[in-house]
């Protein structure tokens, strides 16, 4: 079981675990990541972020970075969900789950989804700041995170 949502409404972590969770006995770790909202950036405060996204071009490349993780490690599930629209600090952005028979892939598994999500998937990132708006750049740590998984 495979789904992506890119969605503005806030997210129930606990029911997707649930959900996640009752797909099958043969599930013996069940493995999420949650990201969420900072209030600060390159030393700034930010008191908001806008998330953009292409409909369609987005979930395209979230299906195929969860397909490429199926296909590296045996899973019985995942499910990705992303935010979009504005945020405040704290509040979940994304929420990485995977589930397995064994940790190991389910951990795997989840590091890489959320390593490839961050350069992959076409997001874009408007902070407010005191000084203003601005666009959010790609990190070199993001990249870096991505290269780990190159075969």
């Amino acid at each position: 079981m495979q789904q992506i949502s890119v969605q503005t409404e806030p997210f129930d972590i606990t029911a997707i675990q649930d959900e996640l969770r009752a797909a099958s006995p043969a599930i013996g770790a069940l493995v999420s990541f949650v990201g969420l909202m900072r209030d600060i950036n390159e030393g700034d405060s930010i008191s908001s972020m806008t998330l953009e996204h292409y409909p369609g071009m987005t979930e395209k490349a979230l299906e195929a970075i969860v397909t490429e993780a199926h296909e590296r490690w045996d899973l019985i599930g995942s499910r990705v969900v992303h935010r979009v629209g504005k945020l405040q600090p704290q509040d979940p952005i994304v929420l990485v789950a995977v589930t397995s028979a064994h940790r190991g892939n389910a951990f795997q598994a989840c590091e890489f989804i959320i390593d490839y999500l961050k350069s992959r998937a076409p997001f874009w990132k408007k902070e407010s700041t005191p000084k203003g708006e601005r666009w959010v750049d790609a990190r070199h740590t993001d990249k870096a995170a991505e290269d780990r998984w190159v075969k």
